[in-house]
């Protein structure tokens, strides 16, 4: 299966170990820098001879790759994504797949046209912690859940966001929720059942004068089975990254991953006394080296498979948009001092320019 990589970036060493881990035929590298390109290359000896583009459309008409993955700033998703599904490629979008409802709409409609599977890269599915969590859930053990949590717990400084100019802002990126934040909230949404319907909130710039966007978001999701959400996300903890927690309260039991990206479980107790608590922790408790994980292997043998299957892939575009909406109404809320049902008509993280 031909494949291609649009992003040269902080992210992209992992699509390239996926990639090769996988077995796919790199035919391009494509990033506006060469030196990012290159020193890829460098790194990553199997790439050495794989042709470099600046223009990505040269690169889809060239090569013509069966799977292009994207990973360019955030405020470029979309248009490119739609590019490469109208050309014919399946495409793997990092998170958020886009900045507003419009454009995720205009990926969700030209892949269904073009009978393409488009992967939201929500990698943190695939952790053995969350997919423990999530089996519990399809197997109806926590009885009727009551609500659940997600605490992202981060430090970014200044020397973070001058590594790019797009970072921080409303036209490429937003903020502290819609970068750091937003794989977490994928998951609260997954485990509540990805229908969302009203939202209050906060969020606030505290601490990061130099961007545009905000640096703590605090809210309360109501979901269309009367659970409920809490959102905390902020970049502002002295000292360094602290945590990222998800916490999933039923009537029959209650559940606690925490550790770099949820990859420890620290509380597993069920009425049903099906498992131990004890083994649970040591079987599905897993180290990561950085807050990328380990996800983004299985999420590439899943998309492939799901092309050879003609299947929709384990993380597909709707789940991709449920979180982008879910941060968009967060803001929305938050801007306009009251709560927001959704789904939501037409917001963008444009909206919001000018909001600190």
């Amino acid at each position: 299966m031909k494949y291609a990589l649009i992003g040269c970036g902080r992210v992209s060493p992992n699509h390239i170990v996926a990639a090769s881990k996988n077995k796919l035929e790199f035919v391009g590298l494509c990033d506006i820098s060469k030196d990012a390109v290159y020193s890829l290359k460098e790194r990553y000896p199997l790439i050495k001879n794989v042709p470099y583009y600046k223009d990505y459309r040269q690169m889809l008409e060239q090569e013509k790759p069966d799977l292009v993955a994207i990973a360019t700033e955030s405020g470029k998703h979309a248009a490119i994504a739609v590019d490469c599904i109208n050309a014919g490629c399946n495409v793997i979008i990092e998170k958020p797949i886009a900045l507003s409802i419009e454009d995720a709409d205009k990926i969700i409609e030209a892949a269904e046209k073009m009978n393409v599977k488009v992967a939201a890269n929500h990698q943190n599915r695939f952790n053995p912690s969350i997919q423990k969590i999530r089996s519990a859930v399809e197997a109806k053990r926590f009885g009727r859940i009551f609500h659940g949590t997600t605490q992202i717990r981060w430090s970014r400084t200044e020397s973070y966001y001058n590594q790019a100019t797009w970072r921080g802002t409303w036209e490429m990126d937003g903020g502290a929720l819609m970068n750091q934040c937003i794989h977490n909230i994928d998951l609260l949404n997954w485990m509540l059942g990805e229908e969302p319907v009203e939202v209050i909130a906060m969020t606030d710039n505290l601490n990061h004068s130099y961007i545009e966007g905000e640096d703590i978001g605090l809210a309360i999701v109501r979901y269309k089975s009367g659970a409920y959400g809490v959102v905390e996300g902020t970049v502002n903890v002295f000292g360094g990254d602290m945590e990222e927690a998800l916490c999933i309260f039923g009537e029959n039991g209650t559940v606690k991953a925490d550790g770099t990206i949820n990859n420890i479980i620290e509380n597993w107790r069920f009425a049903d006394g099906l498992d131990d608590e004890d083994e649970v922790k040591a079987e599905f408790s897993a180290a990561v080296e950085h807050i990328y994980g380990k996800g983004h292997n299985p999420l590439y043998a899943d998309m492939i498979k799901a092309i050879e299957e003609n299947r929709p892939p384990y993380v597909d575009m709707y789940a991709g948009k449920c979180a982008l909406e879910l941060v968009l109404a967060i803001y929305k809320a938050s801007a306009e001092g009251k709560s927001v049902k959704l789904p939501l008509k037409d917001v963008s993280t444009l909206d919001f320019k000018g909001r600190f």
